[in-house]
């Protein structure tokens, strides 16, 4: 943590999974897909732009927001690290989730934001969105959706 912290921007709600107590075996093989409308696959994935926005270069605004999206949308995080550039004073970071991951890309300059919301399990990354606007403010908020890791064939019923 010490020399992520160095780095740049560490999270305030980090987890160690790694040194956690151990889980059931039965817990630990399974793989978390998604099963829904027929579909076995990976996680849901989104990609969202934020145009005409602005606080796009506060790290620790960023970091915060993104962190408390990943709560909202059931998320656990592990850990974060956020890196401010200059002169533009544009962010580029990452939340690792245990489900995945949120990633950051600004540009104060263009009043945009790129982000990126991978999430497998019960998460819904489309939950991020609302907190993540609260902060940006955009005027015009695009969103793509894709579902990752598709299982060829049908999925599986109970």
């Amino acid at each position: 943590m010490n020399a992520l912290a160095q780095l740049g921007m560490v999270s305030e709600h980090p987890r160690d999974i790694q040194n956690s107590e151990a889980h059931s075996v039965e817990e630990e093989r399974k793989d978390y897909f998604i099963e829904r409308d027929g579909e076995r696959f990976a996680g849901n994935h989104i990609l969202v732009d934020f145009w005409d926005a602005s606080n796009l270069d506060d790290p620790k605004r960023i970091d915060e927001t993104l962190c408390e999206g990943a709560i909202a949308a059931g998320a656990t995080i592990l850990h974060s690290h956020f890196h401010h550039f200059t002169p533009n004073g544009g962010v580029s970071g990452v939340v690792v989730l245990a489900e995945s991951h949120i990633s950051i890309h600004t540009w104060p300059e263009r009043n945009f934001a790129a982000v990126d919301v991978f999430m497998c399990g019960d998460c819904d990354p489309n939950l991020t969105i609302p907190v993540m606007q609260r902060l940006f403010q955009a005027g015009r908020v695009e969103v793509d959706a894709v579902r990752r890791g598709r299982v060829q064939g049908r999925a599986k019923t109970a």
